[in-house]
């Protein structure tokens, strides 16, 4: 039986097939869909974690009960999962355990461009790498026997391109014949004190060393000889890309990136005239093949930024052929949060009131974006908080009272707990936000321990932040509804010159919340052209539902789109002359 999947599907298809019993995760693009998708198979115990360290500490403790255990993130969530990951590499596993990571070269949906290969090297663990769907299936499957035979985790590494682009793949029955889990008392491998680890090191080495032999008979390595003029190594999507520019050049294909298989790399460069190595990002199989002494070309030619494309590809080798795509050549339109998005009216008052806005990652993020241009800093999960402590500590006392961090409900939980800790013990006088919509809106509405549902929508315990906030230390806590301009504005200004820490929850969900009961969309709004001036103060906004029409008047009128106006009601505080009222 034959199937057109995903990516992210077929690895999901292949965690089912390879007799998986624990599967945990962060949401993240391009790896969210994973876990979204496993759950359709109820023999796999599917969970959503606060972070990425607790989904792979999760999985840890299923491999070493004896479980095949999955774990998913995006390249930026093994910055978070590192910690256990190095360790893990020394104790090894009981029963297999793959950790998914996804890339975004081009940073599609990202706040940099790491390439998760180098975890691969620096941890000391195998790293496969799959061409399309039908790959990303069967090496979920190898992954896993691969894990058991050599006693390690294992890294999958997909892209951008990979996790959603879509091909054909087979179908197969879930194995057989697997060990029950169960306990099995082994400390002198499983507890990492120094004595225990000095013993195991030595043979992660011997494992590498052997992986490395074995990678090239291993079939996912796979030399293609034709035109022997010109020889590419390459793995990942970067393989069709090749394939499809230079279909008769002579291929290396690297299912396993690391550890590389030598002696395959020496068998291929000896046949070949001329040696490339086709990768996006770092040169990791590059510098590897130069340190064996083997001349080739790659980066010299190729960027160490962004995508590579078949068109990028054919400009590197002097190819005629058109660079840009089409898509390439379409105007640029900016990303927006949506029509009736609570956090709109926080970020309108804090520009309102010159805030310094220690950002973080979200939907409201794109409170950077003109005109709410609301937020100063952004570096990644949870790290507003404590960049509002470090500002605070070196800028003048009336500057301090400036200083204001923002933070989303997920995001809180995932890194920002540590924070708002630091924040309170060490009495740094700034103020957070924490914008509560009881979702993890950006990745697609995943549900997050705030939100009071699992990944199988099951009902949950939902965080109570107030009293979350107490339990730190915090003494002042303010819980304001985002959706009133002048109630936000007040108690914001309240808080940012208090001279100690404070909190401020904003209580409305997100309004793609689909939930019953969460989110009710009110009546319309509509502009009275009469009473409308042509002031543009519900511009200042930002949402997509106002439009303006610049015929309408000597200077234009605004108009709301009732398709797009879910009745929130911000413009209509914005407007000074009556113009904006409830649709009749």
């Amino acid at each position: 039986m034959h199937e057109i999947l995903s990516g992210n599907e077929a690895i999901a298809r292949g965690a089912h097939e390879a007799g998986v019993k624990v599967a945990s995760a962060y949401p993240g693009t391009p790896s969210t869909e994973i876990l979204e998708t496993i759950i359709q198979y109820k023999e796999i115990d599917a969970s959503w974690a606060p972070n990425e360290k607790v989904a792979l500490e999760v999985a840890i403790g299923a491999s070493f009960g004896g479980g095949r255990a999955l774990v998913a993130m995006k390249h930026v969530g093994v910055n978070v999962a590192a910690d256990p990951l190095f360790t893990l590499s020394y104790t090894g596993v009981n029963g297999g355990l793959l950790l998914v990571v996804a890339d975004d070269p081009e940073m599609h949906s990202s706040q940099n461009e790491q390439d998760s290969r180098n975890y691969a090297k620096f941890a000391k663990v195998p790293l496969l790498e799959p061409s399309d769907s039908r790959e990303c299936k069967e090496f979920t499957r190898l992954a896993f026997e691969l894990s058991e035979r050599y006693d390690t985790p294992v890294i999958l590494r997909s892209t951008t391109r990979i996790s959603h682009g879509k091909s054909i793949v087979e179908l197969d029955e879930p194995v057989t014949g697997l060990p029950e889990p169960r306990l099995v008392r082994n400390s002198a491998k499983l507890v990492m004190l120094p004595g225990n680890a000095k013993v195991r090191h030595p043979l992660v080495e011997e494992r590498m060393a052997k992986l490395s032999r074995d990678g090239s008979t291993l079939a996912i390595n796979r030399l293609e000889l034709r035109d022997t003029s010109i020889g590419i190594i390459t793995s990942g999507v970067c393989y069709q890309y090749v394939r499809e520019v230079l279909p008769d050049a002579s291929t290396l294909k690297l299912g396993m990136v690391h550890p590389l298989p030598r002696d395959l790399i020496r068998k291929f460069a000896a046949q070949v005239d001329t040696l490339y190595v086709v990768e996006e990002l770092d040169p990791f199989i590059e510098e590897q093949v130069k340190a064996m002494g083997i001349a080739v070309t790659g980066k010299e030619i190729f960027s160490l930024c962004g995508e590579l494309t078949p068109g990028r590809i054919r400009k590197a080798f002097g190819l005629p052929g058109v660079e840009n795509s089409v898509v390439e050549k379409l105007p640029g339109r900016p990303p927006n949060m949506c029509p009736g998005c609570p956090h709109r009216g926080v970020f309108f008052a804090l520009n309102q009131l010159k805030a310094y806005v220690t950002g973080d990652i979200g939907c409201y993020t794109l409170g950077f974006m003109p005109p709410l241009s609301a937020m100063d800093t952004c570096v990644c999960m949870g790290a507003s908080i404590g960049t509002a402590t470090g500002v605070v500590k070196v800028v003048s006392e009336e500057e301090r009272k400036k200083v204001v961090a923002v933070i989303g409900d997920s995001t809180f939980l995932h890194t920002g707990i540590n924070g708002l800790m630091d924040m309170v013990y060490n009495n740094a006088p700034a103020t957070v936000v924490i914008l509560d919509n009881r979702i993890t809106a950006m990745t697609g509405r995943q549900e997050n321990p705030a939100s009071g549902f699992t990944l199988t929508d099951e009902p949950a315990q939902r965080i109570d932040f107030p009293l979350l906030c107490k339990a730190l230390g915090v003494k002042h806590i303010r819980v304001v509804n985002p959706l009133d301009l002048e109630e936000t504005k007040r108690v914001l200004k309240e808080e940012m010159a208090r001279p100690e820490p404070s909190v401020i929850i904003t209580d409305k969900p997100c309004v793609l919340i689909k939930r019953e009961g969460v989110f009710t969309k009110g009546p319309v709004y509509q502009v009275d052209a009469e009473q409308c001036t042509g002031c543009r103060a519900c511009l200042k906004i930002g949402c997509p539902a106002i439009e303006w029409q610049p015929g309408e008047g000597k200077q234009g009128k605004a108009f709301i789109d009732p398709l797009l106006c879910t009745g929130c009601d911000v413009c209509r505080q914005l407007c000074k002359f009556d113009a904006i009222g409830r649709s009749k």
